[in-house]
């Protein structure tokens, strides 16, 4: 069964008797469970800082008589743990966003930035600059060595972005059919040029390219947030201003066109959106698949399809689910740290397939 064999009907919940609780209780809700989150998240870890000692670490308050753990807690707090926290929260928010706004693009809850290949190619720049980087071209590159990496990713997402753009989009209107098709096929042969580069790659390649393919936030810094702010404030500014449209896009392009939505432009800004977005959580973090499926098919259960409360919804909530889930990565097999993508697939891929046997109508849910 393809994606496009889904009918957009899978969106809207046909009106029954079922009451859902307002709307603003639940957005209060997931910016009450992302602080809660967030708090667990900052007093766990393999150096614990206990919740009556976090106000003193955080400066609020004086430290204690004779506290001899303030200066490493504040250390740790500070220098790895809150920018840590920082960037995996605004990194599932911009995941959990991205693949709401793609669903809504593509009238499909099934769709997800990593099936247009934007992914794929960030990952696929990435392993290459794993890999030259030990080469013999490697001397032409020592001057940028500390951002070859996230660079290589985010210019690979980039590129794949504007490649598929300029295949789908002819005399000024942009297929998404054809975008979906070609992302599919971008993403086989990045696939396939990542699996050429492991097979030739060395032990220590290999480990890098296998860790960076299966997702870490291990080296998050105040820098690498600073990176993604400005990304994470366009997508906001943006989301402001294509809400309506995707409500309406909903009903069909012709609809949508006769409402007075500037189709064509909107599908313009969303691709840029979702592109930008991807790959600068790629650039960071590497491959983590599946929030953006499993974030807006939540909240579209609790909330319903309107996106002026669900893009901002699947931020919060995305980042909820993102922070939860690295603090889990690092703890569950302490001292080592286990790769975030692991556990983003075990808990999305379930939820994948029961949301596809729920559109064949073989689960009630």
């Amino acid at each position: 069964m393809s994606l496009a064999e889904i009918k957009p009907s899978a969106f809207v919940r046909a009106k029954g008797h079922v009451r859902r609780p307002s709307a603003l209780l639940i957005v209060s809700g997931l910016v009450a469970f992302l602080l809660l989150t967030t708090v667990v998240a900052t007093t766990i870890g393999a150096a614990g800082i206990p919740v009556a000692r976090l106000p003193a670490a955080l400066g609020l308050t004086a430290p204690g008589a004779g506290d001899a753990f303030h200066a490493r807690d504040q250390l740790i707090l500070w220098s790895i743990r809150l920018p840590r926290i920082a960037v995996t929260a605004m990194i599932g928010g911009i995941l959990g966003a991205a693949g709401a706004i793609m669903q809504g693009l593509f009238r499909n809850p099934l769709a997800d930035p990593a099936l247009v290949g934007v992914s794929s190619g960030g990952a696929f720049a990435a392993a290459s600059a794993i890999v030259i980087s030990d080469s013999r071209y490697a001397v032409h590159l020592q001057f940028m060595q500390p951002v070859l990496l996230p660079l290589a990713a985010f210019l690979g997402s980039l590129l794949t972005t504007i490649i598929l753009y300029r295949i789908a989009t002819r005399s000024g209107r942009t297929s998404i059919a054809i975008f979906l098709l070609a992302g599919l096929a971008i993403a086989a042969i990045a696939n396939a040029g990542i699996g050429l580069l492991v097979f030739i790659a060395d032990d220590r390649q290999l480990r890098d390219i296998t860790f960076w393919l299966l997702g870490s936030l291990s080296g998050a810094t105040w820098s690498k947030a600073a990176t993604i702010v400005p990304v994470f404030a366009i997508g906001l500014i943006g989301m402001a201003f294509i809400h309506r449209g995707l409500d309406v896009l909903i009903l069909g392009e012709s609809e949508a066109f006769h409402s007075g939505i500037d189709v064509e432009r909107l599908k313009r800004i969303c691709i840029v959106i979702i592109s930008a977005m991807t790959g600068v959580a790629v650039s960071v973090c590497g491959v983590v698949g599946f929030v953006g499926i499993v974030v807006p098919h939540l909240l579209r259960l609790m909330i319903g399809p309107g996106h002026r409360l669900l893009l901002p919804s699947s931020i919060v909530l995305g980042a909820s689910l993102l922070v939860g889930a690295d603090t889990l990565a690092r703890t569950i097999v302490a001292p080592a740290e286990m790769p975030i993508g692991i556990l983003t697939a075990a808990v999305g891929a379930p939820i994948f397939l029961l949301i596809l046997l729920r559109q064949r109508g073989l689960v009630g849910l």
